[in-house]
C-alpha cells in the first residue's frame, strides 16, 4: 500500500468512526487525561481548591500551545530565511 492509500483508508476509518459516534464522547477519556496532566503540573501535591487548580491548569494549557506557536512561527521563520538564502 502506497502512502497515499494508506491515507484515504485512515481517513475512511475516521469519517466512518465519526458516523456511528460522537466525536466528544470517543475523545472525552483523552481530553480528560491532557487535563489532568496540566492540574497535576500546577498542583502536585493537591493543595489548591478545584477551581482554582482548574483555573491554573486552563491557563498552563494556554501556555503550553501558545509554546507551541511561537516554536512554529519560528521553524517556518528559519525555513522561508534558509530557502530565500538558497543554503
Amino acid at each position: 500500500m502506497n502512502p497515499a492509500e494508506r491515507v484515504l483508508r485512515a481517513r475512511l476509518a475516521a469519517y466512518t468512526l465519526h458516523s456511528k459516534y460522537d466525536a466528544r464522547e470517543t475523545t472525552a477519556a483523552a481530553r480528560a487525561a491532557f487535563m489532568d496532566r496540566f492540574e497535576r503540573e500546577v498542583d502536585p501535591d493537591g493543595q489548591l481548591s478545584l477551581e482554582e487548580r482548574q483555573r491554573r491548569a486552563t491557563a498552563a494549557r494556554k501556555a503550553y500551545f501558545t509554546r507551541l506557536a511561537l516554536r512554529s512561527a519560528q521553524e517556518r521563520r528559519a525555513r522561508s530565511a534558509t530557502r530565500s538564502t538558497g543554503r
